[in-house]
């Protein structure tokens, strides 16, 4: 089960490209009316070429406005921001504060009548396009809401065998919404939301088989908006790190600042585990590593594990490391998102991992759970 171990990477660990199509203007007139609670401000969040914009306007008479230039259709959240109580600012509920907007250039109008879940959006043919897939999705996004609320809980539970049950479910709806991904790109390649799509149905974990044909199928000038660029990339790079590929070496520092080589570890199965101290999925996970690195070091499996920890947090990943009883190679730059090998490999989320075999050549990928220590017997418990 992927969906629900993956922490996504951050905008600022994005590729910035320069965009082919030309920025043209656009104007968002926003509304507010029939609040429980008076809205101070707003803030707008939409990318930009691969860079996160932030904006904020004041609501004066109801209203506020945001403009700015667009190479493509967007995808924006509108979040109400309420006035500070005893000079601290009021929780955000997601259900009621937040809206979201397809954006795109020329003038759109957005209403917000008692909460900003309850928005018109008036203006926009991508929202609109937005609009009609949300409705093919309502029920796969609400069950997968439903199912995500109670694999929550067991977390806090510790209830590993219950979130263990619940693994399959998840796999069913996350393969079912990709269908639907699927559907929607083949039948709407000129949506102007197609480019999303494809995002959307390639994932955090882009297999390339699957979703070059399908990119490639989308009209020249879809390929060629800023968005698609950057997916094209990830797909290139995907390519190179896909199973049967021979690992890109690299070197990075270890706990003491010794600089240690992937291909140091040749002649071994090597697992690439990247991880953080920081991420609660890959702490659940380190028992099912340390386990099979216990059964298996002694014939022939060693692991690398690669930090996504952030700078300044070095104390944080040497007692993750204690107290997670991960008694094999680590190495990391403490360069969280930026990490140069995770850059490298194209990792947006963790945990991920890839199981190389002792030519250096990427055997498995992801392997979770029950997954790994299956496919190490099969290597090395051979009589």
């Amino acid at each position: 089960m992927k969906s629900i171990f993956l922490l996504v990477l951050g905008i600022s660990g994005m590729v910035v490209v320069t965009a082919q199509n030309v920025e043209k203007p656009f104007r968002l007139k926003g509304t507010v009316s029939g609040m429980k609670e008076p809205v101070a401000r707003v803030y707008l969040t939409y990318a930009l070429n691969g860079e996160r914009k932030l904006d904020t306007a004041i609501i004066k008479n109801g209203g506020y406005e945001f403009s700015g230039q667009l190479s493509e259709p967007t995808l924006a959240r509108i979040r109400a921001i309420y006035p500070e109580i005893d000079g601290k600012n009021t929780p955000i509920n997601a259900k009621k504060d937040i809206a979201v907007v397809f954006l795109q250039p020329g003038n759109i109008t957005i209403t917000h009548t008692d909460s900003f879940s309850h928005s018109i959006v008036k203006g926009s043919a991508s929202h609109d396009a937005y609009l009609s897939l949300d409705t093919r999705l309502k029920s796969l996004n609400d069950k997968m809401q439903e199912l995500s609320l109670a694999y929550a809980a067991l977390y806090r539970n510790k209830d590993e065998e219950g979130m263990k049950k619940m693994e399959p479910q998840f796999d069913e709806i996350q393969a079912s919404i990709k269908k639907e991904y699927l559907g929607y790109a083949k039948g709407n390649p000129e949506s102007p939301i197609a480019v999303y799509v494809v995002n959307q149905y390639a994932g955090w974990e882009i297999n390339p088989d699957e979703v070059e044909p399908v990119f490639n199928s989308l009209p020249a000038s879809m390929r060629n908006q800023p968005t698609a660029k950057l997916l094209q990339e990830k797909i290139e790079l995907a390519k190179k790190t896909a199973v049967g590929r021979f690992a890109m070496d690299f070197t990075q520092a270890d706990t003491l600042g010794n600089p240690i080589s992937l291909s140091s570890l040749r002649g071994k199965y090597v697992l690439v585990d990247f991880w953080a101290s920081w991420c609660g999925p890959c702490r659940a996970e380190n028992p099912n590593v340390v386990n099979a690195y216990n059964k298996f070091k002694g014939k022939g499996f060693h692991i690398m594990g690669v930090s996504l920890d952030q700078p300044n947090a070095k104390d944080k990943w040497l007692k993750a490391i204690h107290d997670d009883n991960l008694t094999w190679t680590h190495v990391s730059d403490l360069q969280y998102w930026k990490n140069a090998v995770a850059i490298q490999y194209g990792i947006q989320s963790i945990p991920a991992n890839l199981l190389i075999d002792p030519t250096g050549k990427i055997i498995a990928k992801n392997l979770r759970g029950d997954e790994l220590q299956k496919k190490l017997e099969a290597l090395l418990d051979k009589p």
